[in-house]
């Protein structure tokens, strides 16, 4: 039985996922090293037993030698062992990645489970995860069979586990990059349940989840494809406020940087800047920059500081930060910084703070107060570009004639 099993994996070609890199057998028992490599346990074994303490793939030297089964791996290649007899039964005789449906045996059995009604939530999760082990090497394959709106289909039809939308949403960012937008598109319609089931999936999932949309709207914003359903989703108040919501997340997983990054693109259109001063960013940028202000190296701080200057255009977004007890004071402690990303933070300071106190005398004895002088005259002894410090020196004559200093 070995024997015709063998005959028919060799006729068929076997996925070279399922190879040892050593022997270039099917893996029967593969085990992965630190490094990320899995290989047959007996051929790796037979490497580290004369006394290699290298990985034979990367060449990197083994910090710790221990083998950990993949079983991931190997329920994958039992699948498609299984699918191999049968299709040799069918008088199938094709390698597993081809050009159309009809030649991709093993892949289409993958759609077929995601797909069907009868499917157990198991069997689901446990595709999808036999997906983002394929999805490097397989995504030209995975693409023209539809798995990219099949997932966003999983994620945003009918109510779904959330265990399941987070894994699907983690194969489609996998696909994501090579793949066209157009089904995106063609799924959010204004006023559409797609629509309202992304806004509920956002306020409703975990964080890992958020995340994950966070990339997808990134997505959106960034492609011309796709601008007006960008313009539609900077019009969604629900799904604003979940994302201003996100700046609050004060620890390490990420949650703040992925908002910021998300909804910084809705910032170019004006409509969208009121809606995004009506959910509440500005208090939220501000708490965010308070919290990241002493952090050396953070590139989303210059972004969020590059958003709260473009909402400074609007006479609301003015009197949030007047009116928050720290606006101002934040603002001020972002002229000058030791730090190596302050340049695009003190330029971004300097024009609010411009902007700010133009306009406004609570805005100028609340900056002076806070000592804005000293980080103006600070700045321009920096090596900060030369129009940051032609504003710093407006900034300054402006403070210093009003309050005769």
């Amino acid at each position: 039985m070995k024997e015709s099993e063998s005959g028919s994996e060799g006729e068929r070609g076997i996925p070279y996922l399922f190879r040892c890199p050593i022997s270039l057998d099917l893996l029967t028992d593969p085990v992965t090293l630190c490094t990320g490599q899995t290989y047959e346990r007996s051929s790796i074994e037979k490497w580290l037993s004369v006394g290699t303490q290298t990985c034979p793939v990367t060449m990197q030297k083994l910090h710790d030698p221990s083998m950990v089964p993949n079983h991931t791996l190997r329920h994958l290649i039992h699948q498609w062992r299984l699918q191999s007899v049968s299709d040799s039964d069918s008088n199938y005789h094709h390698p597993l990645i081809a050009s159309d449906s009809d030649r991709y045996p093993f892949i289409s059995s993958l759609k077929h489970i995601l797909q069907s009604h009868d499917s157990s939530l198991e069997d689901k999760l446990q595709t999808l995860e036999t997906i983002q082990i394929l999805s490097p090497s397989c995504h030209s394959c995975l693409i023209e069979l539809g798995f990219f709106p099949l997932l966003l289909q999983l994620v945003f039809g009918a109510k779904q586990n959330l265990k399941l939308v987070e894994q699907a949403l983690v194969c489609a960012l996998k696909l994501l990059p090579h793949c066209s937008l157009r089904p995106l598109k063609d799924m959010f319609k204004e006023e559409s349940v797609e629509l309202d089931n992304f806004v509920a999936v956002f306020n409703q999932g975990t964080i890992s989840i958020k995340k994950s949309l966070c990339e997808i709207v990134e997505a959106i914003s960034s492609s011309l494809e796709t601008r007006e359903l960008c313009a539609m989703l900077g019009n969604n108040q629900r799904l604003l406020r979940g994302m201003v919501l996100l700046l609050y997340h004060r620890d390490n997983s990420g949650a703040s940087e992925s908002g910021i990054k998300a909804m910084s693109p809705f910032c170019s259109l004006e409509a969208n800047r009121g809606n995004l001063v009506r959910q509440g960013v500005v208090d939220g940028l501000i708490t965010y920059i308070l919290w990241s202000g002493h952090e050396r190296q953070n590139r989303n701080l210059g972004m969020a500081m590059a958003m709260l200057e473009v909402l400074l255009g609007l006479e609301s977004a003015k009197q949030a930060v007047i009116d928050h007890p720290s606006g101002v004071n934040v603002l001020v402690k972002m002229v000058f910084r030791v730090s190596d990303d302050c340049h695009q933070s003190s330029e971004s300071s300097v024009n609010s703070l411009m902007m700010l106190c133009c306009d406004s005398v609570q805005a100028r004895e609340a900056a002076i107060c806070a000592g804005v002088l000293t980080q103006l005259l600070l700045l321009l002894q920096s090596q900060c570009g030369g129009t940051t410090k032609t504003k710093a020196r407006m900034l300054l004559k402006l403070l210093r004639s009003t309050h005769h200093v």
